[in-house]
């Protein structure tokens, strides 16, 4: 498995990412894993915290979120061309914080024939505002069912911070495009457009901070902003 994660300038939340990722690796051994920090467009220390955190690293210098994760993917897969023909990719965000069930999560849906993994995320309690957090639950929870006794909530959401997909599926539509935001939504489109098994999973969320001033525009952050404009304007 290659678990990929692109930052800029992510030094004060990258390495405890790592740790949850490394705590997350260690529950599917002993399937090999390793971990690629794209570090895009950097100055201050993402690198330095990326090889402490034991993650490999790829420099770029692109201001790209979609050039920066198909980098370190392809260096992912570079390191693991000797593990056999099922590698798997795993994406995350270097704000985020993942579950120990994580990899084995996606694992499952693998093992099960599934190509793609998408997962849901919740905002870090500790960055984020009440308020805003339960206006943004109350849009991002909108689809799904009311009652425990029916099927497993199907949602909508496309998050490169919770992703998984095989490294055939992903060769075979051509990878992660190089786009500044949406990379991870045209990716799915492909991947749908090629008939490739999708799993859409509201299991093993991730963590990830709450900011209004994030790193790709479109984003969550500016979803984030418009709601928080939302609270602070008395004709909204």
């Amino acid at each position: 498995m290659g678990v990929v994660i692109p930052a800029h300038n992510e030094e004060h939340h990258l390495g405890a990412c790592l740790r949850s990722v490394q705590a997350s690796a260690t529950r599917v051994a002993p399937i090999p894993v390793v971990i690629v920090v794209t570090a895009d467009a950097c100055t201050d220390a993402t690198a330095a915290v990326a090889v402490r955190g034991g993650a490999h690293v790829v420099s770029t210098d692109c201001h790209n979120v979609g050039a920066a994760r198909g980098a370190g993917a392809e260096r992912a897969l570079e390191l693991l061309d000797d593990a056999g023909p099922d590698v798997w990719l795993a994406m995350t965000d270097a704000d985020t914080l993942v579950p120990a069930g994580w990899l084995t999560h996606q694992v499952h849906w693998a093992r099960r024939g599934y190509d793609a993994v998408l997962g849901t995320i919740r905002l870090a309690p500790t960055t984020t505002a009440l308020l805003l957090e339960g206006r943004h639950n109350a849009q991002y929870f909108r689809t799904r069912r009311v009652s425990e006794t029916q099927e497993a909530w199907e949602h909508p959401h496309v998050h490169g911070a919770n992703l998984g997909v095989s490294a055939a599926a992903y060769l075979r539509v051509g990878g992660f495009a190089a786009l500044p935001t949406g990379e991870d939504r045209d990716l799915t489109a492909r991947l749908s457009e090629a008939g490739h098994r999708i799993a859409r999973t509201d299991q093993y969320p991730v963590h990830t901070a709450g900011r209004l001033r994030g790193r790709a525009p479109g984003g969550l952050s500016d979803v984030l902003a418009s709601l928080h404009a939302t609270l602070t304007d008395p004709a909204a």
